[in-house]
């Protein structure tokens, strides 16, 4: 399968990059896939990637959780608990920012648990799923119409309160095109919520190469902090606050073991996990930096 090249950074367009690290598709191919930084912003991308037409084959695979119901195996089976649990975090911290609630918008829904939540806590939902089957899922959970992608003639006249996009960004080919539509479909006041994997957590140093959440090559991008403020002004949009995700450093390290040693290894991996929110937790809000963060993003 060719794949394609990238010759400028996605963030500031400069040409020169360095390697940064080799890794393994774990979950489908079993190739390898190159991160490289960009010198000039430090900005992480893999490349070469998949192009659009072509990336779904890496999707192609009962290991890939988020694109399917039926819990199957261990691994499947904690990655639903956690995500039922996490649901409900995110349903209260969205309701804080909004209390009167309203118009809300989940670009990549997979099948719709997240927003059917919110229609159950009163918002008026739209679900964006590019999975033909998780959207259909989706669509029969919440019995609303879900589309395909966001450049969607229904949609493109609409407006939100909130636009979420959970572990999503990083999967996306047009990053300008879809930072730019976001921001274009913001009402005054609203917010955008975008939660993606911290490769400057404890558990990504740690696990180096086996990292799980490098995720090569469905991971296009590797936002920190820094590239995903420098993103964000870009667009003249800024981060208001950068939150914690407390529980994806121990199902990560879970992944990251058994990527390294064939088994996953329980002890280590929670032992890790903690030690990663510990380090992660910081003694301020912009201090943050656990295995993964949460991006609270608003117009200047």
């Amino acid at each position: 399968m060719q794949l394609e090249t990238l010759n400028e950074c996605p963030v500031c367009k400069s040409s020169h990059f360095k390697s940064y690290l080799n890794v393994v598709d774990y979950t489908v191919s079993k190739k390898r896939f190159n991160i490289q930084q960009c010198k000039a912003c430090d900005f992480l991308f893999t490349n070469p990637r998949p192009s659009e037409n072509e990336i779904g084959y890496y999707y192609q695979s009962q290991e890939y959780i988020s694109h399917h119901d039926d819990a199957k195996g261990f691994m499947s089976k904690v990655y639903k608990t956690v995500r039922d649990h996490t649901i409900g975090e995110k349903i209260k911290m969205i309701d804080r920012l909004k209390p009167q609630k309203g118009d809300l918008l989940d670009i990549g829904c997979g099948t719709g648990n997240f927003v059917q939540a919110c229609k159950e806590s009163g918002w008026n939902i739209t679900g964006v799923e590019p999975d033909q089957g998780a959207r259909q899922v989706a669509s029969d959970r919440t019995r609303e119409s879900i589309f395909q992608n966001i450049f969607e003639p229904e949609i493109a006249h609409q407006k939100y309160d909130i636009i979420t996009m959970w572990h999503v960004l990083e999967h996306v080919h047009l990053l300008d095109e879809t930072i730019a539509w976001l921001k274009a479909h913001l009402k005054p006041g609203g917010e955008i919520l975008i939660a993606v994997p911290n490769p400057e957590s404890h558990d990504a140093k740690k696990y180096g190469e086996f990292w799980a959440a490098y995720d090569v090559p469905r991971h296009l991008y590797h936002f920190t902090e820094k590239t995903m403020k420098t993103l964000m002004q870009k667009h003249n949009l800024k981060v208001e606050a950068v939150l914690p995700m407390w529980f994806d450093s121990f199902y990560v390290s879970m992944l990251s073991t058994k990527y390294q040693s064939g088994a996953t290894k329980m002890i280590d991996s929670m032992l890790t996990g903690l030690i990663s929110n510990v380090k992660g937790k910081g003694n301020t809000e912009s201090s943050t930096n656990t295995s993964s963060l949460i991006y609270l993003i608003s117009t200047k």
